[in-house]
């Protein structure tokens, strides 16, 4: 029987910590108790709106070989965490490229990621989720009201990306991502083939090269439906759909710069699926029943 001095035993344990705490000058310093559970659970970046987050619910139960990759995967996945100027929509960056670059495609209801997406459908069974986005680094998950508290939806986002990215499966299934670029090429060929040609192509290239990139960086997106009698109509997605300052974006905005470089746009306008414009009635409703409220009170005080 081999009897190890106090220093030694000392020696070693202290040569693990190090080990460990070099991770991150700001790991979280972890439990001595299994070196397959001393990885950092949580990092914080120096952005304060910023969350680094690396496997928050380690599976280590039923430990066998054939969950030994997907372990690894999931110890060295980051996903980095971002605002977006709707309080209800979060950016999740994984890490991982998801689209080719300058493409997005929007999951606005479950029914539109059934067969299309497992990632898409896989975030939409967890409960307060209302419509995912992919862009070409990030996805944005947008929560159906205040009700559900991203305290506890992140940590369930999280795993459920994690546990998808383990699996290897592709983010679209076969064909999707084909069919969507040829529905987009359509749709501009659509879009040109009238007498505003030149002028239609002049705001498609405005709409794809200064106010594109922009709404993307809000996890969102933007895309041009039409041009009749001097008004432009988009669509908006992702983290824009449902932002409270939405409009503004579209009228101070957007409307500004395309008529300072193209006189003959007179307004823009925002176009809705059937869904978005009941939600956006009811939204409507909502506020003008809570000002209604607020005048009677103040009336009786």
């Amino acid at each position: 029987m081999m009897i190890f001095s106090r220093q030694f035993i000392h020696s070693i344990f202290r040569t693990n910590s190090l080990k460990i705490i070099r991770q991150s000058s700001t790991t979280i310093r972890p439990t001595l108790f299994d070196l397959r559970t001393t990885w950092p659970t949580t990092i914080q970046s120096q952005c304060s709106h910023h969350t680094l987050i690396q496997n928050p619910y380690p599976k280590y139960d039923n430990f066998d070989s054939r969950s030994t990759i997907n372990l690894v995967q999931k110890r060295s996945m980051f996903i980095q965490v971002e605002e977006t100027p709707n309080p209800n929509s979060l950016k999740f960056f994984p890490g991982r490229k998801l689209l080719e670059n300058g493409t997005t495609i929007d999951f606005p209801t479950p029914i539109s990621a059934l067969k299309r997406s497992p990632l898409a459908e896989a975030i939409f069974k967890i409960e307060g989720v209302g419509s995912v986005f992919f862009g070409s680094d990030y996805l944005t998950v947008t929560k159906i009201d205040d009700d559900f508290d991203w305290k506890i939806l992140k940590p369930e986002i999280f795993a459920v990306i994690m546990d998808f990215f383990s699996t290897n499966l592709p983010i679209l299934r076969e064909g999707v991502e084909k069919d969507l670029n040829q529905q987009q090429q359509q749709q501009s060929v659509a879009a040109t083939g009238g007498d505003d040609d030149e002028t239609i192509a002049m705001i498609l290239e405005l709409i794809d090269t200064r106010i594109r990139p922009t709404v993307q960086e809000d996890g969102g997106d933007i895309k041009f439906m039409s041009f009749e009698n001097g008004i432009v109509r988009l669509k908006l997605q992702g983290a824009c759909t449902s932002c409270p300052s939405s409009v503004v974006t579209l009228k101070n905005g957007i409307q500004n710069m395309l008529q300072f470089y193209i006189p003959e746009v007179m307004s823009v306008e925002q176009v809705m699926d059937e869904t978005e414009r009941i939600n956006h009635e009811e939204f409507e409703k909502l506020e003008t029943k809570l000002a209604d409220n607020k005048s009677n009170e103040n009336v009786k005080s």
